[in-house]
């Protein structure tokens, strides 16, 4: 395992033991299916993660996905894009900062933060942006769907070689409640949890 810096330890610690239930176990097998073929086959992995807004659930999706396959060593990239632009939500924002991410304090419309995971200064820069953006694959990419809109709306994305339907419940329903933070913190880290549970089988198994 890489080393990731000593509050994300933590954070990842606890999702590891809050293994999916079994009702997502199933929809979380193609994932993984996807996954063991490219790495079987020694091929470029990239994994695309698609909501309506890129402001919440994709995001989170990117950030936990680069995260841990930095942590189990796999060899993947992660993305993430919506059907139109945004802002990466300052309420996602301040949930990574209290799971132990550190991020820089831009400025903007749609400002671009560099979220800091690694014992050793790696980062990732997100940003909200449309599926379709220069910065995202244009092909031989999975398109995760993490939301039902954009499931519903995108029937196709071109250059996909799968297509995964991954679907999130939306912390924005929450948004000026008193459950607002729990409710972030509870779809972050579902989110983590299941990609840490996929990525830790890929490693137990010896990809």
């Amino acid at each position: 395992m890489k080393s990731l810096s000593p509050s994300l330890e933590k954070t990842v610690a606890k999702l590891l033991k809050s293994p999916p239930s079994k009702q997502r176990l199933a929809l979380l097998e193609p994932l993984y299916q996807y996954l063991a073929q490219k790495l079987a086959l020694k091929q470029e992995v990239q994994l695309h993660f698609i909501c309506t807004h890129n402001s919440r659930r994709s995001q989170f999706a990117q950030v936990w996905a680069q995260v841990l396959a930095h942590y189990f060593e796999l060899p993947l990239k992660a993305y993430s894009g919506g059907v139109e632009v945004t802002a990466f939500n300052p309420r996602a924002i301040n949930t990574l900062q209290a799971q132990g991410f550190s991020l820089n304090s831009p400025t903007g419309d749609n400002p671009h933060y560099e979220i800091s995971y690694g014992a050793d200064g790696e980062s990732l820069s997100c940003f909200s942006k449309k599926f379709d953006h220069p910065q995202n694959p244009q092909s031989d990419f999975a398109a995760i769907m993490t939301c039902s809109d954009a499931d519903d709306n995108c029937p196709f994305i071109p250059g996909a070689e799968q297509r995964i339907p991954l679907l999130y419940e939306d912390p924005k329903a929450f948004d000026d409640s008193p459950l607002e933070a729990e409710k972030y913190a509870e779809r972050s880290s579902q989110i983590g949890s299941e990609l840490a549970y996929i990525f830790s089988k890929l490693k137990a198994n010896g990809y």
